[in-house]
């Protein structure tokens, strides 16, 4: 299974083509709809959210409300094209020659050879992942036929942080599902929200962390064999590809380093009925590379958004004098909003995974040879 995306962030429409997934698949709109309005929700949001309202279209690999096999093609319009589409048919585009530090702006100049950061910043833009977000959506619709379910919740936002979440993980992703900063317990939750609220009132920014958890996978996913075909490491290319996110760990992996290895590693039990059991996951799910059937826990570190309205020192690269930056319109805070992208691209990375190891071409058949590895035993 794969994907591409395409478009800019105030062109026309985003698109995208998904290959390889199987035929038989329903119900693919509405799920997509229903997440891409969770990607437009959270506290910190900016005015583009006010904007947009994103809604799919289907316009290939999809007959009689399934999958055909073939691939599938998407169509997001954007709304703000009505407020640019005059401008950019005539080139009346400003240009931006001043880089946003830790944007990619600048790099995105210099390794194209251009004197304007526009082409860059349009596709650069985290409006990309309202692609993600489409994507995953169908990927866990394929997820849900094999019993696996992914959810997020917002760790941190700035300095505010709530306590790591136990107990049940659909329990926690409703809380979190209901609160404005996607955050499970409502103490932090509020914290957060003032966070947010003070760095608006400087013209400032905030990042954060979240944690993406995946529950029913079942044991065998991903591969010892090669680099490319570990789990875990597709999983972190997979986080990391995601504008603004920086760090990834799999289970509490940083945590883990300040102790010894018998006190990390997940022991092996017998429970009552004489079945294996594994008592802690401090390995978050995987271990050399492979599922080993428990939750699957991934945490996400995410920075501050780059554009700000306070005015970050720069250079203009057509002149060569000191500068200021520009402010182009952004959201202050969009850690909520990037757990759910990172759900997406979690739940991408599992049904591929899932896809390679069981194969065929139809959901059917998917199915059938997931009866056979489970008797398999």
């Amino acid at each position: 299974m794969r994907f591409l995306t395409a478009g800019e962030s105030h062109g026309p429409c985003l698109t995208v083509i998904v290959d390889g997934l199987p035929a038989g698949l329903a119900g693919l709109e509405e799920v997509i709809n229903r997440d891409l309005s969770r990607r437009q929700a959270g506290y910190g949001r900016g005015g583009r959210m006010q904007i947009e309202a994103d809604r799919v279209e289907i316009v290939g690999g999809f007959l009689a409300g399934r999958t055909t096999g073939a691939p599938l093609a998407l169509r997001i319009a954007n709304r703000d094209w009505e407020n640019w589409k005059d401008r950019w048919s005539a080139g009346d585009l400003p240009a931006l020659a001043v880089p946003r530090p830790g944007h990619a702006d600048g790099a995105g100049m210099a390794k194209y050879g251009l004197g304007d950061a526009r082409p860059i910043l349009e596709r650069a833009s985290a409006r990309e992942t309202a692609c993600r977000v489409a994507v995953g959506a169908i990927a866990r619709q394929l997820l849900g036929e094999f019993g696996i379910l992914v959810g997020s919740c917002v760790l941190s936002i700035g300095n505010a942080n709530a306590p790591l979440p136990d107990g049940d993980w659909v329990d926690v992703w409703t809380r979190a599902e209901a609160s404005p900063v996607r955050c499970a317990n409502a103490e932090a939750a509020q914290q957060m929200i003032e966070a947010i609220e003070e760095a608006r009132d400087e013209g400032d920014s905030l990042g954060g962390t979240f944690l993406i958890v995946a529950t029913g996978v079942p044991q065998g996913l991903g591969a010892h064999v090669q680099w490319d075909r570990r789990l875990d490491g597709q999983i972190a290319q997979a986080l990391l590809s995601i504008q603004a996110i920086k760090g990834v760990e799999i289970g509490p992996a940083f945590e883990n380093t300040k102790r010894s290895g018998t006190q990390v590693h997940d022991a092996y039990t017998l429970g009552e009925g004489g079945q294996v059991v594994r008592p802690t996951n401090r390995a978050g799910g995987i271990e050399g590379g492979i599922s080993n059937g428990q939750p699957i826990l991934v945490r996400a570190a995410m920075k501050p958004i780059p554009t700000t309205i306070k005015k970050q020192d720069s250079v203009n690269l057509q002149t060569g004098r000191p500068a200021a930056t520009e402010y182009q319109r952004s959201d202050v805070c969009a850690v909520p909003a990037a757990a759910v992208v990172g759900e997406a691209m979690l739940a991408w990375t599992l049904a591929a995974a899932l896809r390679d190891k069981l194969g065929g071409d139809s959901l059917d058949e998917m199915k059938a040879h997931e009866g056979a590895w489970i008797s398999r035993g």
